[in-house]
């Protein structure tokens, strides 16, 4: 029992110290985990083709061979803290462990060494003490502005002493010290530099990133990074008060109400549309959002993401929550930082105490900020947008009114050329909902009212959500005063009982007959939810004339045959999924499915689905149904072989006395095979 006590307490140990893992130190030990086939103490890096940036490498990454959309080529190189020894395989040396100074020379970073000699810094970084010394890499020093470089570098190497002070904290911090969101005071008149840790492993110093970490020495520890910073003494709202190229958008900002919320304590990203990305809106559109409070906070904050993210920690498309309520995709493609897929982000990390600002040259539109009008073009939706037009019902897309459009799927439309008519304006009106409504909100049994006056009925299944025949596509398009629902098929309102659809369409004139012979016609007429896969007149044409004549004569036997192409529920189409069953209101079950975007009944192909009544739904099809051959299941147990025969022949007792209707089913099912040989 004690030995039981050791080893639960062992391995309650063992998952606290995985669990209290950092993410970079979770990404190095995967580097290492990758890199053990080349010798003690060997990390694998990715690389990017075409760069000189490199990763520690994580799971995802390592299988994809992919960063921020690019291939990327894996090295072995020493794990941070190791080198090399000639002879020998790996990594197996600890880098000696030497003052700040040195350590600087060690690491590469010798430009950094080479600027703390010409500031006076070498002695205090010789010298006792315990400092954290965050080292511009020499590619960060090259990639400054020679101007700014001048400047550092001049004035008796007064700027060039401040500006390495700022890239030192007086203590020592490792990367496990590197808390998200943290501050610590610099040497440098204790102007705070920001930290952030990344659940991808990537850490960030005034968002430049750490390449090199957890370099030892003697009195600290050096993290080599990727840019040189610069103090940080305003906030964001500041930033963008002080930007010729974000005047619009600061008085936007104003109008909106956002100054206090951009002046306050937070950690926000902000995407800046600069002037340019403003000029390109239609000056209808700006005008309407500048003009609306309600749309143009909703617009801003859409731009505004809940928390900090420098660009250099953007490896992969991500969907980040802005302000807004919803998600921005940001994502990256080589160099360009991108958003739902596009590089319009023009200038990255400018960094303020309470966030950092990516500047944008495009307006990113939120659909809580648009027209009818506007959700339903570029979209998915773009043929039914034009008819919504051509029909005169602009004023409807565009206005105040509270709304919910229908709109079908472009694939929903066969004839791309329909031409206006009355009718189909008609439809059209139909298609718009008086009022507001999320699909969260929608029930079974529901009835919607439309502009054009009819009521629509709301069809709840399993894995559909259905207004007629109708399905819901897509998520919800919430505009600024009207929603938008995508929908799978051009609506279909019902016009009569299913005994009238059927009355009205002359493919269904001899099931009509069938159904007035067999008694069936206050069934088809009285309320209730069927759905009817209804046999067209081809269905009988098939049968042989003396069968189908014995059939007509027989009103027993045909009822049970047309009552097994009844389903006692409703079921449209777009609720049709793969091994769908439903009770027939006589004998087995029917068996449903789908493929190549076509329904079938036992195997059969459905020629046309939805056909809406006022109590089912009416499916033609062009070939009698029969019951499918009961499966053949190996058993071990004769007996369990022999109930369940039993229970094949009790099921299907209701068929009994069924001789023509059998007859019928064999005499298809045998011109069925003579048509397909």
């Amino acid at each position: 029992m004690k030995r039981l006590t050791l080893f639960a307490l062992a391995i309650t140990l063992i998952a606290t110290g995985f669990a209290a893992k950092t993410p970079y130190q979770a990404v190095l030990q995967h580097s290492r985990i990758r890199g053990r086939t080349h010798g003690p103490n060997v990390c694998a890096m990715q690389k990017i083709q075409g760069t000189d940036k490199k990763y520690f490498t994580n799971c995802k990454q390592w299988y994809h061979r992919k960063i921020c959309g690019k291939p990327t080529v894996v090295s072995y190189e020493c794990c941070p803290g190791y080198e090399k020894v000639i002879g020998e395989k790996g990594c197996p040396a600890a880098l000696p462990l030497v003052n700040i100074y040195k350590t600087l020379g060690v690491v590469g970073a010798t430009t950094t060494k080479m600027y703390s000699e010409r500031a006076n810094l070498q002695e205090e970084i010789e010298g006792p003490g315990s400092f954290t010394f965050f080292a511009p890499s020499n590619e960060a020093w090259a990639a400054l502005p020679t101007e700014i470089l001048d400047a550092l570098v001049s004035n008796v190497n007064i700027e060039l002493l401040n500006a390495l002070h700022y890239h030192m904290i007086n203590k020592r911090l490792t990367s496990d010290d590197l808390k998200h969101g943290a501050s610590f005071p610099s040497m440098y008149q204790d102007f705070d530099v920001h930290i952030h840790h990344y659940s991808n492993g990537i850490v960030t110093v005034n968002c430049a990133r750490l390449v090199k970490t957890d370099q030892h020495a003697t009195n600290g520890i050096v993290h080599v990074v990727d840019r040189v910073i610069t103090a940080i003494t305003n906030n964001v709202n500041s930033l963008i008060d002080n930007d010729d190229d974000l005047d619009t958008l600061r008085t936007a900002v104003a109008a909106a109400g956002l100054t206090n919320l951009l002046e306050n304590e937070g950690s926000y990203t902000i995407f800046a549309p600069t002037n340019e990305a403003f000029e390109k809106i239609p000056p209808n559109t700006l005008t309407r959002i500048l003009g609306d409070p309600v749309a143009l906070k909703d617009l801003l904050n859409y731009h505004i993401l809940k928390n900090l993210h420098c660009s250099e920690s953007i490896v992969a498309g991500t969907p980040l929550e802005t302000l807004q309520g919803t998600v921005l995709e940001v994502g990256c493609d080589g160099e360009e930082m991108t958003i739902n897929g596009k590089a319009i982000v023009t200038q990255r990390d400018k960094l303020g105490t309470n966030g950092v600002i990516h500047y944008v040259n495009e307006l990113l539109i939120p659909d809580s900020a648009k027209t009818l009008l506007e959700l339903v073009e570029g979209s998915v939706v773009t043929t039914a947008s034009k008819l919504f037009k051509d029909a005169g019902l602009t004023d409807h897309l565009i206005g105040f009114e509270t709304l919910t459009l229908l709109a079908p799927l472009n694939d929903a439309f066969k004839d791309k050329s329909l031409a206006m008519t009355p009718d189909l304006k008609k439809l059209l009106r139909n298609h718009i909902l008086k009022e507001k409504f999320s699909s969260k909100s929608l029930y079974h049994g529901q009835e919607l009212e439309t502009l054009g006056g009819l009521k629509l009925r709301v069809f709840v299944f399993r894995n559909s959500l259905c207004i007629e025949n109708a399905c819901i596509a897509a998520h919800d398009k919430n505009g600024r005063y009207a929603n938008m629902f995508i929908v799978d098929q051009i609506l279909a309102p019902p016009m009569g009982t299913v005994m009238d659809v059927l009355k009205a369409d002359d493919r269904f004139s001899t099931l009509v007959g069938a159904i007035q012979r067999a008694g069936l016609t206050e069934l088809l007429n009285k309320k209730g939810t069927y759905t009817f896969f209804a046999p067209t007149n081809a269905a009988f044409s098939a049968m042989p004339p003396a069968d189908l004549n014995k059939l007509m004569r027989d009103p027993k036997e045909l009822a049970n045959l047309l009552r097994y192409h009844i389903g006692e529920e409703f079921l449209v189409s777009g609720a049709v999924t793969s091994h769908t069953r439903m009770k027939p209101l006589t004998g087995d079950k029917l068996e449903l499915g789908t493929r190549n975007s076509s329904v079938y009944v036992n195997r059969v192909p459905v020629v046309e689905t939805d056909l809406m009544a006022t109590n089912g739904v009416v499916h033609a099809v062009d070939v009698i149904i029969k019951p499918l051959p009961p499966k053949i299941v190996s058993d071990q147990a004769e007996g369990s072989t022999i109930r369940r025969a039993s229970a094949v022949r009790a099921g299907t007792q209701v068929m009994k006395n069924d001789d023509l209707f059998q007859k019928v089913l064999r005499s298809h099912s045998s011109r069925t095979m003579s048509r397909v040989q």
